[in-house]
């Protein structure tokens, strides 16, 4: 009687429960993400209300100090400052692979957006998309004093706090210029670096700063502009200027417009002074990040090369690439060692100063906002209801957008 052959084993052996849980939370935590790429709308200050809301109150990822600590190291760094703190999020949550997953699922609805909008602007009616959209702003400014109320409710504690929250709200107000930002943040952390002697001491080690990425980052800089020069070829050439333009901006998307519309409608001619018009336009209404114009131009310039849709592909892709990857390759860099870095005290005092800039920005970013809008009763109403709705806490945010969106429908 020949043996009994044991039953197949399977190829992946059962997953641990403890890994199956951290499994289930990143899967959770990637549809999150994405409920946030499709329905963050204002830009990074907007973005960061969402986010307080969604994974900081509710998913507790998070607490809402690390969030704006996370910000704050962001809007240090050149590049998109929202991508870049949901995608630090992921890492913390999950290490390098579910970072880059989160960078993907934020960022793919505003690029396809964009991507389709560059691919048929011809087509489209600027005023529908206009009255669309009417209703999206003044909901946006709600989220943003939410997030301004709940920041400073809960990372301003001293009188310190209060007086650089207000300076900083002050200086955003008056000078808005975006080299400012990151000085502000400089110098908050700076006032409060001498209060160190009150931190409890924690056991500190020494310093491993991994250069890996910095080095690609730099690398990839160069590298560019070389086969850019020597290759004559568009898309490469592309890829080095998105590139450059997300190495070196600060202060967000609305930055990158006067630079965008330097080199690539008053000096290269890759689209008309229209076309670059109708596109901020609706980058603006678009969820997520306002980073994604790129792709919306590289679809447009790679006109020129008569290769049809499929090259207009390719430019979206190139320029989404080349303008997120800069700000990815630099956090991922800095995110290794700040968990190190910040327990010295001599940092973490200094956290005190930069979360109460954080807030003071967040403050001025809702008055700044307002200011555009028509003064109507119907624009005040809404912002006003769109901040009682998030302090009830029991209206998920995609309905309050989703809302917006369909009164612009109706009316």
């Amino acid at each position: 009687m020949l043996p009994q052959t044991p039953s197949p084993v399977s190829a992946s052996p059962p997953l641990h429960p403890p890994e199956r849980v951290k499994r289930g939370r990143n899967l959770i935590f990637l549809k999150d993400v994405a409920a946030l790429g499709l329905t963050a709308f204002g830009g990074p200050q907007a973005h960061m209300a969402m986010m307080l809301r969604l994974l900081v109150d509710k998913r507790r990822y998070l607490t809402a100090p690390d969030l704006l600590e996370l910000t704050a190291l962001c809007q240090i760094l050149p590049g998109p400052t929202s991508t870049q703190t949901i995608t630090a999020i992921g890492f913390r949550l999950g290490g390098p692979n579910l970072a880059y997953l989160t960078l993907l699922v934020w960022m793919l609805p505003a690029v396809s957006f964009m991507t389709a909008a560059g691919l048929t602007i011809s087509y489209l009616d600027k005023d529908l998309v206009a009255r669309l959209v009417q209703f999206v702003q003044p909901v946006a400014i709600g989220f943003v004093a939410y997030s301004a109320y709940k920041i400073s409710e809960k990372v301003i504690h001293t009188k310190t706090s209060v007086g650089i929250m207000v300076v900083s709200a002050l200086l955003v107000y008056r000078f808005q210029l975006p080299w400012l930002m990151p000085i502000l943040l400089l110098a908050g952390g700076s006032l409060t670096t001498f209060r160190y002697r009150k931190m409890p001491r924690e056991q500190t080690i020494p310093l491993q700063i991994e250069w890996s990425n910095f080095l690609l980052w730099l690398g990839v800089f160069v590298s560019a502009a070389l086969l850019g020069s020597y290759t004559k070829l568009l898309p490469v050439r592309l890829f080095e200027n998105f590139y450059r333009n997300g190495s070196l901006v600060f202060g967000g998307g609305q930055v990158l417009a006067p630079l965008f519309y330097t080199e690539f409608v008053e000096f290269k001619h890759y689209l008309t002074n229209k076309e670059f018009l109708s596109g901020l336009g609706l980058v603006q209404a678009m969820p997520g990040p306002n980073f994604s114009f790129a792709s919306y131009i590289g679809a447009l310039a790679m006109r020129q090369t008569g290769s049809g849709m499929s090259g207009q592909l390719l430019g979206a892709m190139v320029g989404a690439a080349g303008i997120f990857m800069p700000g990815t390759l630099l956090i991922f860099f800095l995110i290794r060692f700040w968990d190190q870095l910040k327990r010295y005290r001599v940092i973490k005092a200094s956290l005190e100063g930069i979360n109460a800039v954080s807030a003071g920005l967040v403050c001025a970013a809702t008055f700044l906002l307002y200011h555009p809008l028509p003064e109507t009763p119907v624009n005040l109403s809404l912002i006003v209801a769109t901040f009682l709705l998030l302090l009830w806490e029991r209206v998920p945010s995609y309905i309050i957008v989703g809302a917006a969106l369909l009164a612009g429908v109706i009316f």
